[in-house]
């Protein structure tokens, strides 16, 4: 019997969204995938290896050691492991037992949401330095909050980047809106957010955030903002889909203005000077700001990223590989010749 995503993901304790980046990757393909919507569907054979993907990326290891792990063996996994211990240190989880024992008091013409501090927080961080700097654009200069019984999403664009992020509420009250804060407002109240278990998100009129028994009030602005879900929905499938290393690449771009990025299921090169080792389908060569690139593997978060291009001309999605939540997209820029 076929399992579809979301069973398979609680049998083996891996997030839908994970599971889809590991087909991506190549490390985890389902066992079938229905051609006419696309849905996936895996086997309970597959759970073993699937475990073992989940306990070897608990611990951090690239990606491109995990992919020979899967298929090693188990002595040589383990050597694998050690050597990584060596040079790293465990991370931990952080807990929201606190925030889901707080009680949210509601009013009826109120909408709130309870989240994690430390998650609001990251997604402030990843989401307010893709708005523009100025507000020459009216709406441009702000996040996008969107707060609705299953997700808070926060999104923020300057037209050449666009930045999404979504958090699960831990409570939800009222009913389904969007509001825009300034992006510079929102950013100066993360780290007093992440120093609180939960936050309560207010919207009534503008934002309140409240923490405890103290609270910040941001100004809601009156702007329309751009249809960034029609822009998502309208990527076609990506030729190529490609895993590196995150800092390696963030490095590779330093002091650099435009940069030619080739790339294949082996590699990524930066012109005839970086070579970096990839893993991923397909091959193509494309340009970008590397200023804005750079800017999109700052706010990711984890030791890989995978890139995948539609063509040269289109936005290049950016995703977090330990974080399916998050999704960035950057403009490419056009290559003479």
């Amino acid at each position: 019997m076929r399992l579809t995503i979301s069973e398979f993901a609680r049998l083996v304790g891996l997030a839908p969204s994970a599971l889809r980046f590991y087909d991506d990757c190549g490390l985890l393909p389902p066992a079938e995938v229905d051609a006419t919507n696309g849905y996936r569907y895996y086997d309970r054979s597959q759970a073993e290896r699937a475990r073992l993907l989940r306990d070897l990326r608990e611990i951090d290891l690239p990606l491109p050691d995990v992919r020979l792990a899967l298929d090693a063996a188990p002595a040589d996994v383990a050597e694998l492991v050690r050597a990584h211990l060596r040079t790293v240190e465990a991370r931990s989880t952080a807990t929201r037992e606190a925030a889901a024992r707080l009680l949210t008091q509601l009013l009826a013409e109120r909408t709130t949401a309870v989240l994690g501090g430390p998650e609001l927080a990251s997604a402030i961080r990843q989401v307010a330095s893709a708005a523009a700097a100025t507000d020459e654009y009216a709406g441009l200069d702000c996040v996008q909050i969107q707060l609705a019984p299953e997700e808070v999403t926060f999104v923020a664009t300057d037209r050449y980047r666009l930045a999404v992020r979504t958090v699960r509420p831990v409570e939800f009250g009222g009913t389904a809106v969007r509001v825009l804060v300034r992006a510079d407002e929102l950013a100066a109240v993360s780290r007093w957010a992440a120093a609180g278990d939960a936050v309560r998100v207010e919207v009534n009129g503008g934002l309140v955030l409240v923490r405890g028994d103290e609270s910040r009030s941001l100004t809601a602005v009156e702007a329309e903002y751009p249809a960034y879900e029609q822009i998502l929905d309208g990527l076609t499938p990506p030729v190529c889909r490609v895993v590196v290393d995150r800092a390696a690449l963030l490095a590779a771009l330093a002091g650099r203005d435009v940069v030619t990025v080739d790339l294949d299921q082996e590699s990524l090169r930066i012109g005839d000077e970086v070579k970096l080792e990839a893993i991923g389908s397909g091959a193509v060569r494309v340009g970008f700001t590397a200023s804005l690139l750079a800017a999109a593997l700052e706010a990711s978060v984890g030791p890989d990223v995978l890139l995948e291009i539609c063509e040269p001309a289109r936005p290049v999605v950016v995703r977090s590989a330990d974080q399916g939540t998050f999704t960035t997209l950057v403009m490419p820029v056009r290559l003479d010749g």
